[in-house]
């Protein structure tokens, strides 16, 4: 069974992001071994300068990379990464249940995105959309569309 990991900058505290989330992450526990791992988001103040973002974001990304599993295929959600439709990301999930790499773990930044860092060690870079979303609204998108791509792989109904 493939392992999926997400690794998430910030804690949700909406409860209607958190219920979302949660519903997603129970309906996949039949498809795969789901793991949700949560860094601190740096702490700034209300007008950072552009170096404050960038220690905050490489502090953030030190610990992302730490808590990447080593056997993992890695997928940073970010500003520049390519849009992929729903049947694609199917593909890529099948591809690794039947690869050396049987783990797909997804980033997911903060207010402020991932560093370079860690943009430049995933091995996909990915982009859900050209407009802009609060990134605990990306993170419930993303756990709904790693469902659908396992549906999808199934030939389900779900899917239209």
């Amino acid at each position: 069974m493939l392992g999926i990991k997400l690794i998430c900058v910030g804690k949700m505290r909406e409860k209607y992001y958190i219920d979302a989330f949660s519903e997603y992450e129970k309906r996949l526990s039949a498809y795969c071994r789901f793991d949700i791992s949560e860094i601190n988001e740096e702490r700034l103040p209300d007008s950072p300068s552009d170096n404050e973002i960038m220690r905050a974001l490489s502090k953030e990304g030190d610990l992302i990379l730490k808590t990447i599993p080593k056997d993992s295929y890695v997928i940073a959600l970010c500003v520049e990464g390519k849009q992929m439709p729903s049947e694609k990301l199917a593909s890529v999930l099948r591809e690794r249940e039947g690869s050396g790499k049987p783990r797909v773990c997804f980033i997911v930044g903060g207010s402020y995105g991932l560093s370079d860092q860690v943009k430049k060690s995933a091995d996909c870079r990915l982009s859900m959309s050209e407009m802009t979303f609060p990134h605990h609204l990306a993170r419930v998108m993303l756990v709904e569309q790693i469902y659908r791509g396992f549906k999808i792989n199934e030939g389900s109904a779900y899917h239209k």
